[in-house]
Parts: structure tokens; C-alpha cells; sequence
């Protein structure tokens, strides 16, 4: 590997992404037509090596090359490697979010009555968000333990992909339909079979696989 220069070293799915995303800019900015960009965005997606890539920004004056990790790690792998920092913040928020927002309301319309001069003045809320703070106190101590935070970021991160996924497809569809590919209403079979043409052609990186599978 060290022997190895840039150009040479095999590019990552990030990699190809963030060279997507340049040229979506330079066809936002007019320096590439339709026809450019979406030659240049297949060959992105089929990319083997940084020197492929290198190829489709050298002209377009306001594009970074890609600069490779020095130990590229996987997302998924990123986050079960942070679950005492953010990750953990994150998980707490989630696992809280309900019994905070709860315990205001109640809080609050027992702070109206009281301040009403209303004769009962004992702290019912307590009933509600008592039992279930030990509850979720109880889950935060397991959880911690069982290594929850990095789960819920895997199966976090695992739904962000599936959003940029969704994105490609409706970008490539869009794409065929102009190019007369596809009908202007496709129906589920004809996406499917256009979705695993692409994917094979390299268009279109597999649909992300769910964290363990």
C-alpha cells in the first residue's frame, strides 16, 4: 500500500458519492450539460481506482479532488466505535425525549392550578413521572451496559442510506423518463427491472443492507 500512489488505490462508495455530488454542482452551474453530466455521473458510479475519478473534475475549476482516508472505515463501523460520546448523547435523547416533554406538560398544568389558589396542592405528575423515570433509568443503566448506543446509530446511519438511496432512484428515473427510457408512469415491474439493470451496469450502488445482515 505505501508503495501504491494515489491514483492507484481503489476508491470507496463515499468517494464516488462525493464526486456525484461536484457534479451535480457544475451542472447546477451550468459548466456541464445534461447530456455531460450524466455521462460523467455513470462513469462516477463505476469508478474503480482515485484516478477514474480524478478524471471527471479535472476541468471543472470548482471541484476538490477526493482525498482518501488514511484507514477508511465504514459508517456503520464509525459509529460502533463512538457509542461513549455522541452516539451515546443521541441514544439518552431518544430514550428521554418522551418522559422530558411529558413532565413539562404535566408540571406545567399543575403549576396553572396551583397558582389558581387551587386547595390541592400536592404534586400529582409525581404518580405519572415518577415510576417511569425509573423505569428509563433502569434502561439507560442496561443499555449503556449492552452497547444500545451504537445499535441506534447503526440502525440511524443504516436509515440515512436508505434516504440517499431513494434519492439516486428517483434521480435515475427521472433521467430515463427524459431520455425515453421509461414510460412517464413506470409500473412496479418496470422499475424493478430498471432499478436491477442499473445496479448492474453500476449506476446504481446496491440498496443498502441493514447493520449484521
Amino acid at each position: 500500500m505505501a508503495d501504491m500512489s494515489r491514483e492507484q488505490l481503489r476508491a470507496a462508495d463515499a468517494d464516488r458519492q462525493q464526486v456525484a455530488d461536484q457534479l451535480k454542482s457544475a451542472l447546477d452551474e451550468g459548466r456541464l450539460d445534461l447530456a455531460e453530466y450524466d455521462e460523467r455521473l455513470r462513469d462516477a458510479y463505476a469508478a474503480k481506482t482515485y484516478a477514474d475519478l480524478d478524471r471527471l473534475l479535472n476541468d471543472l475549476p470548482n471541484a476538490a479532488p477526493v482525498v482518501p482516508l488514511a484507514s477508511p472505515v465504514s459508517p456503520v463501523a464509525t459509529a460502533a466505535t463512538a457509542a461513549g460520546g455522541g452516539d451515546a448523547r443521541a441514544w439518552l435523547v431518544h430514550v428521554w425525549a418522551g418522559w422530558v416533554r411529558v413532565a413539562a406538560i404535566l408540571t406545567l398544568i399543575w403549576g396553572i392550578s396551583y397558582g389558581t389558589g387551587s386547595d390541592d396542592t400536592y404534586f400529582w405528575p409525581a404518580w405519572v413521572i415518577g415510576p417511569w423515570g425509573i423505569v428509563l433509568l433502569f434502561r439507560t443503566v442496561s443499555g449503556l451496559a449492552k452497547g444500545e448506543p451504537r445499535n441506534y446509530a447503526a440502525e440511524a446511519e443504516h436509515r440515512r442510506q436508505l434516504r440517499e438511496h431513494k434519492l439516486e432512484r428517483k434521480e435515475l428515473y427521472r433521467r430515463a423518463i427524459a431520455a425515453g427510457e421509461l414510460p412517464v408512469n413506470p409500473s412496479k415491474e418496470e422499475r424493478k427491472a430498471f432499478i436491477a439493470e442499473a445496479t448492474a451496469r453500476g449506476d446504481l450502488a446496491p440498496k443498502p443492507r441493514r447493520p449484521g445482515q
